[in-house]
């Protein structure tokens, strides 16, 4: 799934201090937060910004909601390493969990919050999802992926296939083939890269489906039908990998099946500029991990 939005964090992340006992160090907190949402991977939890891979896309984006609420006197963050969630944060998610499922106050005159830590005084503004230009460039992102997935859905399935080997060829195939072969479990392509001083002899295969998920039955057909011809193997899908195929795409001892699904395949081609036009948006930001050196 897409990494949540700053704003849809802000409750969770106010939770998850509450069940730390109030307080707690950012790296024990992410994965904390993380639980509220069951579609969040792993993978997706690790993956690294693209201009600062040292930099996870996650725990930044929970810092940002972070800010947001020491802004708001929700979090404390007067001690460095430690956030703590303040009388303001306790009140938030009792008024969160009171509200859920009934009507915010429309008035504009100010709401009073009651709760057994604390009394505030809250405007109903602040309940509005406030918009930053880090959340409207995500946003952007996450359409454009949806766009592209659309387009590439658009394609014929042997449309599919030459795309695919452009893509390929964007990512270091050389000396590429598209085959006519286009029986299931047959190869769309073939064609080689380098690793090191060495030359991979890769095949790939194509499938444009739109709906249904590509299982371990499929990736195991197409390692079959590569096995003693070629070294290693590309699937690439519109669709998404079950967890048994990504399971099945690494094997000990077997040729080794490089998985990429519609989002993949979107992000590749935004980080390429492959059917989109760059726009240059530069933003600065506080590389909080930097100042990690109590945790080293």
């Amino acid at each position: 799934m897409p990494i949540p939005r700053q704003t849809d964090i802000e409750i969770p992340l106010l939770k998850a201090l509450k069940s730390l006992g109030g307080q707690a160090k950012p790296r024990a907190i992410y994965p904390v937060v993380a639980k509220a949402f069951p579609d969040l991977t792993e993978e997706e939890q690790d993956e690294r910004m693209e201009d600062y891979p040292g930099t996870r896309k996650w725990w930044n984006t929970v810092q940002w909601a972070r800010q947001k609420l020491v802004d708001l006197n929700q979090i404390d963050g007067s001690t460095w390493g430690i956030w703590k969630i303040t009388p303001g944060g306790l009140a938030r998610i009792e008024s969160a969990e009171m509200s859920s499922g009934s009507e915010r106050p429309t008035n504009t005159d100010q709401v009073e919050i009651t709760s057994s830590a604390a009394k505030i005084m809250v405007a109903p503004d602040l309940a509005k999802p406030e918009v930053n230009l880090r959340e409207l460039y995500n946003d952007h992102v996450e359409q454009l992926r949806r766009r592209l997935v659309t387009e590439l859905n658009a394609l014929s399935p042997r449309g599919f296939e030459k795309f695919c080997g452009v893509l390929l060829e964007q990512l270091g195939y050389e000396d590429l083939q598209i085959t006519n072969r286009g029986a299931d479990g047959g190869i769309d392509g073939f064609g080689s890269f380098r690793q090191g001083v060495m030359r991979i002899k890769s095949a790939f295969q194509a499938k444009k489906w739109k709906d249904a998920t590509v299982g371990r039955p499929v990736i195991d057909q197409f390692r079959g039908s590569i096995t003693g011809e070629y070294d290693h193997g590309v699937f690439l899908t519109t669709s998404r990998f079950s967890k048994d195929a990504q399971e099945a795409s690494i094997r000990r001892g077997a040729i080794s099946i490089l998985l990429l699904d519609g989002n993949s395949i979107a992000d590749l081609m935004i980080e390429k500029g492959l059917g989109v036009r760059k726009q240059p948006i530069y933003l600065s930001d506080l590389d909080n991990e930097f100042f990690d050196f109590d945790e080293s």
